[in-house]
């Protein structure tokens, strides 16, 4: 028999070895947890100037680093410089007090030696007496400097020291500090690789960027050119199409509009027999009415008399006031004075005809020389249309006069069928006018309940011919509204109402129906939806506008919306069906608390008519009735079964087969509830035989204090045979507190495998799967389909599978018809797929089983 001491001895002895293995161990993951810490600092940050304090941040984890500096050799001056400095007691200005002080300093020392130096301060006392290094700045209780080596060359120093006695380095703490000082060179050599080629990149692009703009002036230049001469073209081709000269006038205006200022724009003609001045053509910005008068002594005249173009400007205009070329009438407004000014004549047959002109006031803009040849080109071909058309006017009168005269004579007639269309006209208003009262809410404005009915119809009738894509009926019903009524008045109730209204139409789209039914009960009507989420979605935003109050007039309402929604899916006949489910929907919503979204389900329809209540489910909900489905999880690349996932299902009595997920927000306080997740959990576990891991959907209730000893039983007598995974939903989790979380990790240490499915349903959250490392998480249909057609869904994604990687989670794609997009979605880095068991793999899941196997494969 042993002697006790001596097995005692042993244990002691094994004891001790397994915490050096142990501390031997810690250490090796603490040195790849820094390295890799390092390798990813060095990848992201953008310069050198944030590497070291990342580097400070990392060493300050593992050992005593607070007081933290790197000297880096300067290759060009080879002094040893400071890089990075941070001290509790010393400024960064105490080490620069001295001109190269790092060279005969306790760095130039280790610099020059090559080794690691861990110094006392003893030690560095006596090595300042003893003339091997100077001192600067505070002396601290434990100083630690390491070579920082790049191609077996000293480039620098890396030091930690420590102002306390008790604080010292242990010698794995020294290995570390010199281990990550082997990869500081690398990762500087990194960095500034990456500076360099930014810096290239963006002379690269400066320089790209200045050639470009040169380009860009030079065709511009050449475009302004061509436009120019096409401009012209197009005025020397009106002058011989145009007919009438109104209309050659103001297209004149149109295109001299388009290459210069031309805003304040007139033609004069002048009579030289009457010596009168017109103006068949003007617009002015001040002056609304260009009277004929007298020939004078103005710009117009003034151009005229010079027959040729000019251009006025302010000094200008004075000197030919004060030389006396030009007068101003005794009733010229000085607010009317241009700024800029330019005319030229119009020269017919060598006689000056008339002036065409441009202005400016209050220095909106300055005419140059270019202007003035442009306006000088456009009189010519001015002149020469206006000879023609001169030419014509006496035959254009005399048409015109016999036109008036039969004018005048059918003037009777079309009197009459004006009258006759204006009647015709008024009964066509009141019938529009009646038509709109009688399908109209008179309050509101919106659809009343006939036209929302007929409209329904239309959308009904359609989606059975068509049935993709669907329709959706949301039932509103407005919470406290008859306290409003009763406390407020009618009339703060009415406009209340319409304040509703409008509101309720800014969360719809255009070809979106909503109407008014009674009170305070709206309904609408959604077309081409893809997903019953989005229904959801446009109610939850009813019910966040409804949360805030509608305030007027100094008081403010505050009130809520409960809101039912019926989809297309549930292959209604009638328009009555569809109403009588939204209603139901909605009853329930409000009977949940007021403020809700419920959306229909046949289970809804069981109302007791005495208190107007869901008939529980406890009543009808059999255990024998409960079964399960399994579908495969496989690998795209090769097809190979990863896992199985199982669904839970209840063979109703009167509405057939039902998803076990759909009724248990039904049972979350039934006392069936424990018994019902037992029962299915021990059968999926008696039935199903595999090695590889089956996917269990559990209710977060089964982790309260009274349910979890009942799971933890259920899972220890199969655990030793089947690798269990229990999923739970992400909306569950989300509002798990810390107690049901640290059941959670009590699992995970029992070899149990946790999941999270239906994850990102209505929004990426990565904070929930980062409150407890899931083995696996199961993305919602929606989530997927989105990943497929939005880019910022996509981003959200790539974000999702970094933590995954992290935590070494498995990320897995689910929903109908998913597996038509395998190739698209690997593309975004997903590989795991949900799909139907094949024949052949329930065959093998089931043959270890010896018990009948009440399994539906879908």
């Amino acid at each position: 028999m042993d002697d006790p001491n001596s097995a005692k001895n042993k244990l002691v002895y094994k004891n001790k070895r397994l915490k050096k293995i142990l501390a031997k161990y810690k250490h090796i993951h603490d040195m790849q947890s820094a390295l890799i810490q390092l390798s990813e600092q060095a990848s992201n940050v953008a310069e050198l100037t944030l590497l070291y304090p990342a580097i400070h941040k990392i060493l300050e984890d593992y050992l005593p680093s607070s007081n933290f500096y790197v000297v880096l050799l300067n290759q060009r001056t080879e002094q040893l410089e400071l890089t990075y400095f941070v001290d509790e007691k010393d400024h960064q200005s105490v080490p620069l007090a001295e001109e190269h002080h790092f060279n005969a300093g306790l760095t130039g020392y280790v610099y020059r030696t090559g080794q690691t130096q861990l110094l006392t301060k003893t030690d560095i006392l006596k090595g300042q007496t003893n003339n091997r290094f100077k001192l600067l700045g505070s002396v601290c209780e434990h100083w630690l400097g390491v070579p920082i080596f790049q191609n077996k060359t000293i480039i620098g120093v890396m030091v930690s020291q420590s102002y306390e006695v008790k604080q010292n380095f242990s010698a794995t703490q020294i290995e570390l500090f010199e281990v990550i000082s082997l990869y500081l060179s690398t990762a500087i050599e990194r960095v500034k690789k990456r500076e360099l080629l930014e810096l290239e990149v963006k002379y690269r692009t400066f320089a790209l960027t200045q050639s470009n703009e040169a380009l860009q002036k030079e065709i511009q230049i050449r475009k302004q050119t061509l436009e120019r001469q096409q401009i012209l073209f197009k005025i020397s081709k009106l002058a011989t199409q145009t007919e009438r000269l109104k209309d050659f006038y103001q297209q004149i205006h149109q295109i001299l509009n388009s290459i210069t200022y031309a805003e304040n724009f007139y033609i004069c003609l002048y009579d030289k027999n009457s010596q009168t001045l017109s103006f068949p053509y003007a617009v002015d910005e001040r002056i609304t009415h260009y009277k004929t008068r007298p020939f004078h002594q103005g710009f117009t005249e003034y151009v005229i008399n010079q027959r040729n173009a000019q251009l006025i400007d302010h000094y200008k205009s004075a000197q030919l006031i004060e030389s006396g070329l030009v007068v101003r009438t005794e009733n010229h407004s000085t607010d009317l004075t241009e700024t800029s000014w330019i005319g030229a004549p119009l020269i017919s047959n060598d006689d000056v005809i008339g002036v065409i002109a441009c202005q400016s006031y209050d220095k909106k803009h300055y005419f140059t020389e270019d202007d003035v040849e442009l306006i000088n080109f456009v009189s010519q071909q001015i002149a020469n249309v206006l000879q023609k058309h001169l030419a014509n006017e006496a035959l254009q009168q005399s048409h015109e006069k016999l036109e008036k005269r039969v004018a005048e004579k059918t003037k009777a007639l079309q009197q009459t069928n004006l009258h006759l269309e204006l009647q015709i006209e008024e009964r066509k208003k009141i019938e529009l006018q009646l038509y709109h009262d009688a399908h109209h809410d008179a309050l509101t404005g919106l659809a009343n309940r006939s036209l929302f009915l007929m409209q329904l119809d239309k959308t009904l009738q359609h989606h059975l011919r068509h049935p993709q894509p669907g329709f959706a009926v949301l039932f509103i019903d407005l919470d406290n509204f008859k306290a409003i009524n009763d406390n407020l008045g009618h009339q703060v109730g009415d406009q209340f109402l319409i304040d509703v209204a409008r509101s309720f139409g800014l969360c719809i789209r255009e070809h979106d129906l909503l109407a008014r039914l009674a009170g305070d009960e709206f309904v609408i009507l959604l077309t081409h939806l893809h997903h019953p989420q989005e229904a959801i979605d446009v109610a939850n935003r009813i019910v966040d506008i409804m949360k805030e109050p509608f305030c007027r007039n100094g008081f403010c309402i505050q009130s809520g919306a409960s809101i039912g929604i019926t989809h297309s899916h549930n292959n209604y006949n009638d328009t009555d069906a569809i109403i009588r489910d939204a209603d139901t929907a909605m009853y329930k919503a409000k009977k949940n608390g007021r403020g809700q979204v419920e959306f229909f389900h046949p289970l809804l329809r069981q109302i007791d008519s005495k208190n107007s209540g869901l008939v529980e489910i406890d009543g009808t909900l059999n255990t024998a009735d409960l079964s399960f489905s399994t579908k495969t999880i496989i690998q795209n690349s090769d097809g190979e079964v990863k896992a199985y996932l199982t669904e839970r299902i209840w063979q109703h009595p009167n509405l057939g087969t039902i998803r076990f997920s759909q009724i248990e927000k039904y049972l979350t306080n039934s006392v069936k509830l424990p018994e019902i997740e037992t029962k299915i959990l021990n059968d999926i576990l008696d039935q199903v035989h595999t090695d590889a891991p089956i996917l269990i959907n559990c209710n977060i209730t089964m982790l309260n204090d009274g349910n979890f000893e009942l799971l933890q039983q259920a899972l220890r007598s199969k655990q030793a045979e089947q690798q269990v995974c229990l999923l739970f939903s992400e909306q569950a989790i989300a509002k798990a507190p810390n107690k049901t979380l640290e059941q959670l990790a009590i699992l995970k240490a029992q070899g149990v495998l946790l999941g999270i499915t239906d994850f990102a349903h209505y929004r990426c959250d990565l904070n929930i799967i980062t409150r407890i490392a899931f083995d696996y998480i199961i993305l919602s249909a929606i989530f997927s389909q989105r990943v497929l057609q939005q880019p910022a869904q996509q981003m959200q994604l790539q974000g999702l599978l970094a933590v995954a990687q992290l935590t070494k989670s498995q990320v897995v794609v689910s929903g109908p018809a998913i597996l038509n997009y395998q190739q698209l979605l690997e593309r975004h880095g997903l590989t795991l797929f949900c799909a139907p068991a094949k024949p052949e793999q329930k065959q093998r899941i089931t043959e270890k089983s010896d018990t009948p196997l009440r399994l539906l494969t879908r």
